[in-house]
């Protein structure tokens, strides 16, 4: 898949997820095969661009290219301007968000809301598109509820204005996370545009990925929530995708290896202070598949340094008991 003059390594694109999706997170699904990671969203909200969390979000350190930043607002031009400012600072490509369906971000009419206001989106996109030399890419729903399903009239305005791809989440707003994924209008979308569309919604094996991309003829799938914990999702599709093999399951100890990287990554990227407690909620997403994660995760809460969470991690990945459950 190409999204301007960047070629993506492989059609898997790690979502933009608010609170998952940061730098440690991106670097790692990279490092484990996806071929795009998208940063968590940015406020367009000019108040905020000073903030510890906007400067965080904007850290591409590191990263491999093309370093994908997504925005977050309702007003064309203050996109405008987070758009040039995320450019300065080092990302390739501009995602904008219009596909987010919390109530928070809806209340302030934008994300899914501005399905809503097809004129509005209109302005947006030619907004943006107009006032940056990179490629823009769009993050979108199929509409706002099962009575306004707009997705291919947002599409076509998306291609007249210059989006260079669409991420499409196969639900309206008003499904959120829930019911069955639309993958029929996935394909209605692709079919009417000649813009890359990505498939979104639901995508948790490589098995699955290839029948979404059979289905819906999209480029490329991302994967969200599937990812939480599994971040070498990315590489068992790629792989799947482009040879038809399955690579085998992971034993713990590998997870043990990338889990200490994604810690060691944590603690430099926040301070140890901070890492260790943005790092227990991955730790719990880490040890899901295992019976033992209720304990493990009572310990590792309350540890309170990098050096005790470490210890915590490698002796439950390396535990002879949760390799023979694994393989069992």
């Amino acid at each position: 898949m190409r999204i301007g003059p960047h070629e993506l390594s492989a059609p898997v694109v790690l979502a933009p997820m608010a609170g998952v999706s940061d730098q440690p997170f991106r670097r790692l699904c990279r490092r484990l095969g996806a071929g795009l990671a998208v940063s968590e969203m940015v406020s367009a909200d000019a108040r905020l661009w000073d903030s510890r969390k906007t400067r965080l979000r904007l850290d591409q350190t590191g990263e491999l290219e093309p370093r994908s930043v997504q925005i977050l607002g309702a007003d064309p031009h203050a996109m405008a301007e987070a758009a040039r400012r995320s450019v300065d600072r080092g990302a390739q490509i501009i995602d904008l968000n219009m596909g987010c369906p919390a109530k928070k971000v809806c209340g302030a009419l934008a994300g899914s809301a501005l399905l809503r206001d097809e004129a509005r989106v209109a302005r947006i996109l030619e907004t943006v598109v107009g006032a940056v030399s990179v490629p823009v890419t769009l993050k979108m729903r199929t509409g706002w509820d099962l009575a306004r399903r707009n997705g291919v009239a947002i599409a076509r305005i998306a291609e007249q204005a210059g989006i260079r791809a669409l991420a499409v989440h196969g639900r309206t707003r008003a499904c959120g996370y829930s019911g069955p994924v639309d993958y029929a209008a996935i394909r209605a979308i692709r079919q009417a545009v000649t813009i890359p569309v990505v498939a979104n919604g639901d995508i948790d094996s490589p098995d699955q990925a290839r029948w979404v991309l059979d289905f819906t003829g999209a480029a490329a799938v991302m994967i969200g929530r599937a990812a939480r914990g599994r971040p070498w999702i990315f590489r068992e599709i790629a792989c799947f995708l482009a040879t038809g093999r399955r690579l085998p399951a992971p034993i713990p100890a590998e997870i043990g290896r990338w889990v200490a990287i994604h810690l060691e990554s944590l603690y430099a990227f926040y301070g140890e202070t901070v890492g260790v407690r943005i790092a227990r909620k991955h730790l719990a997403w880490y040890s899901q598949p295992w019976p033992e994660r209720a304990a493990f995760r009572t310990r590792i809460n309350r540890a309170e340094s990098g050096r005790e969470q470490r210890a915590l991690a490698r002796d439950f990945f390396a535990s002879p008991t949760n390799e023979e459950r694994l393989v069992a």
